[in-house]
């Protein structure tokens, strides 16, 4: 099992079936807050729909096609953060995360981030990472800016929220750059 120990507080580990109920109420609990800028809410309506979920998550992991982690803070589960997509042939990951809304402002999505970015480059030898957020959505954004990515521009009309399009500013970091940023 895929575990990454951060610091003594947070680390990542693979997402596993037996994680749905404390995932599902994470998310439930943060609905409200979540829903803003992250599509898939009103699909998630219990916690067979997060197995369903986890299913699809496993089965990217074990294609090579995604790695999907729980956040774990003080050892309770307080969020996800994954490459939701792994380009292999570009060399490219695609991170995505989301934070349950009491755990936000300690730091842990930028470790989380910065993990993933490290075992990007130092373990699957890729040689980007973009990170994507909705423009208006400055927690998420903040999130690259504090680890040097680069704005690489905008994509209008990005992704449909319930009733609306949004923008995306896209962030990425080359294997080249980050070397020199975390020297």
């Amino acid at each position: 099992m895929f575990l990454y120990q951060i610091d003594e507080d947070v680390s990542l580990k693979l997402i596993e079936l037996k994680d749905a109920e404390r995932v599902f109420e994470l998310t439930d609990k943060s609905r409200k807050h979540l829903r803003e800028w992250l599509p898939w809410l009103d699909f998630t309506k219990n916690a067979e729909d997060t197995k369903e979920y986890i299913h699809g998550c496993l089965k990217g992991y074990a294609e090579t096609k995604s790695m999907t982690t729980v956040i774990l803070y003080k050892g309770e589960i307080v969020g996800v953060a994954s490459f939701n997509s792994i380009n292999w042939s570009n060399e490219t990951a695609y991170i995505g995360y989301w934070l349950g809304e009491e755990y936000q402002g300690k730091g842990i999505m930028t470790k989380a981030a910065k993990a993933l970015t490290n075992y990007a480059f130092n373990h699957l030898n890729l040689n980007k990472v973009e990170i994507r957020a909705a423009v208006e959505n400055k927690k998420s954004r903040s999130v690259p800016e504090r680890l040097g990515f680069v704005n690489e521009g905008m994509i209008r009309q990005a992704e449909w929220l319930y009733d609306h399009y949004v923008d995306h500013v896209v962030y990425g970091m080359l294997a080249s750059e980050w070397k020199e940023y975390i020297s």
